[in-house]
């Protein structure tokens, strides 16, 4: 028996790593067939998605109490699954104008292995429980293991220290029965099937996973009062595009002509919710702020204490 028998067995039991005979000779195939192949293949996904989505909005409304508390959202996964997280807690800041710290994307081997893969770092649980020592992790935060397999080490490790903290867990995978889901409070189960290429889970899984982290950063978000209706009022305008965005999004919610939008983002320094407040609610710039403290930030809450409260 080789040293991997054992590993290759479990593999070989999982969904994703699974080979599909009809399609051994795609390479033979021309490649607009290849491609309506795979575009098909990845159609299926938003499907296995829909499947979880009770299991994914009960982690929501449970994330959302512990952020609005001070409590972080880290993702913690390997290789493909790290990445995604990674992208994922980095496009909070200019979106929902987060601190930096507030969204985390932990990956196994840390910064360096988004770019190359860091050898035996996936199948260190000690590696994931360094990193959320690191972080201090507390009971207010919330850990969300990431793995396509459901087993590797690194994630189930990080779900299991992240329970010894009294931190809220979640855990996505990608095949049923996982070791990931079992550990975590809250477990999802994307079963997207095999890949077209065998093993390969940066397809189909990684497409789930980056719709997964969308719907539980993007509704949490809400939940925290960081949108007015479907308008990203909290976004950071950190460039030229951002900057016309804030723009828009004001002209869109109160109608007010540009000479009015203009002075309001003089008023709040260019804080699109400060400045939504001061044109709908009839207050300066300081009220603005200071309303928008006392209702954690939610900016309906806010507008209801206005002058022009409707």
């Amino acid at each position: 028996m080789t040293a991997y028998a054992d590993l290759r067995a479990q593999l070989a039991a999982l969904t994703t790593e699974a080979f599909r005979p009809e399609l051994a000779e795609i390479d033979r195939l021309p490649t607009l067939e290849l491609a309506r192949l795979m575009n098909a293949e990845d159609a299926t996904v938003p499907a296995a998605v829909a499947g979880q989505l009770p299991r994914i909005a009960a982690a929501i409304d449970a994330i959302a109490p512990r952020m609005a508390r001070g409590g972080r959202l880290v993702y913690a996964g390997a290789g493909t699954a790290g990445r995604i997280g990674v992208l994922d807690a980095s496009e909070c800041p200019p979106t929902f104008n987060t601190h930096p710290a507030q969204v985390v994307g932990l990956i196994a081997g840390g910064p360096s292995a988004m770019l190359r893969a860091v050898e035996g770092a996936e199948d260190s649980a000690e590696l994931a429980e360094a990193d959320l020592i690191a972080l201090d992790l507390g009971a207010d935060d919330t850990v969300v293991g990431i793995s396509a397999s459901g087993r590797t080490p690194y994630a189930v490790g990080a779900i299991g220290f992240a329970r010894t903290r009294g931190a809220l867990t979640v855990g996505l995978a990608c095949n049923a029965g996982s070791a990931l889901a079992a550990a975590a409070e809250h477990g999802i189960e994307v079963v997207v099937g095999p890949e077209l290429l065998t093993g390969s889970t940066r397809l189909k899984a990684g497409t789930a996973q980056k719709l997964v982290l969308n719907l539980i950063s993007t509704l949490t978000m809400i939940r925290l009062g960081k949108t007015y209706g479907n308008l990203m009022v909290d976004l950071r305008a950190t460039n030229d595009k951002l900057r016309a965005r804030s723009r828009h999004i004001l002209a869109l919610a109160t109608g007010a002509p540009d000479e009015e939008i203009e002075a309001a983002l003089t008023a709040t320094r260019g804080e699109v919710k400060q400045a939504l407040l001061v044109l709908l609610g009839g207050v300066d710039g300081p009220t603005a702020a200071a309303l928008l403290t006392a209702a954690d930030g939610h900016l309906r809450a806010a507008l209801d204490r206005t002058p022009q409260a409707p």
